[in-house]
């Protein structure tokens, strides 16, 4: 996630060399070095911080302590400090990086290919400001909304988890498709393309998911007939049931 933001700054015309990476594995280091020849790349938090605006904490969350403690004593007392380490709460962020403006993140994966979907929350010092230059790195690599913290457990588990749900759906359609006697490339194909389509037409037509269903399907049609049976089998429910677990589970990873 911390090389997809990296790589939307770059393409958004972010000067590389007001950029630098941090990272402690070597191979890792070497790979970044060769995906972005021109930031700087560095073994350690500490190096990377000096003068910064804002730090980007992109590390797994038992990491972040032991990140922040590396580099805190490099760390400006204005410095921003953006965590999209999931489940790592603000309350704790501060706790390790005292006196300074933080603001949590929930991203998901496709930024990767610049059309992820991103919230912000403030922490107790974050201003005005340091939300929108939050929004601004974040929109590197897609959408940005302001949640209040508590609600970064519900994104997680609609946004966050939400990549995952589409894909297991797509896995279950592509083997539909061989079900009913399509070769699997030619499935695969046809599912992706009406996954991609479906959502840029979700994305450019304001009357919504009710309205573009409801036009798609003849009364008494075969669209009619295949709705029938996800209802009958509960797709719905379990849609609620999968984005209530997940928001769940964020909580409680949350409070550790």
């Amino acid at each position: 996630m911390g090389a997809a933001l990296v790589g939307g700054l770059l393409d958004g015309r972010w000067d590389a060399d007001a950029l630098s990476i941090a990272e402690i594995d070597s191979e890792r280091r070497g790979a970044l070095e060769q995906q972005f020849p021109k930031v700087r790349v560095v073994p350690s938090a500490a190096w990377a911080v000096a003068d910064a605006d804002v730090v980007v904490v992109a590390v797994k969350p038992g990491d972040v302590e032991a990140t922040l403690e590396t580099a805190l004593p490099a760390l400006g007392a204005g410095t921003l400090v953006l965590s999209i380490a999931a489940g790592v709460t603000i309350a704790r962020i501060e706790a390790f990086v005292p006196e300074r403006p933080v603001v949590r993140a929930m991203p998901n994966t496709p930024a990767l290919v610049g059309l992820g979907a991103s919230a912000i929350a403030g922490g107790t010092r974050a201003t005005a400001e340091h939300l929108d230059l939050a929004e601004r790195l974040l929109g590197s690599v897609g959408i940005v909304v302001r949640v209040r913290e508590p609600m970064l457990d519900a994104v997680t588990g609609l946004s966050g988890s939400g990549p995952a749900y589409v894909f297991l759906v797509a896995e279950a359609m592509i083997e539909a498709g061989v079900l009913v006697g399509l070769a699997r490339d030619v499935a695969t194909k046809l599912v992706v393309q009406t996954l991609l389509g479906s959502a840029t037409l979700l994305a450019q037509d304001p009357s919504g998911p009710e309205a573009l269903r409801a036009a798609v399907t003849s009364p008494g049609g075969t669209t009619a007939a295949g709705l029938r049976e996800l209802e009958a089998h509960g797709l719905r429910a379990a849609i609620l049931d999968a984005v209530s677990a997940a928001t769940l589970r964020s909580r409680t990873l949350g409070a550790g």
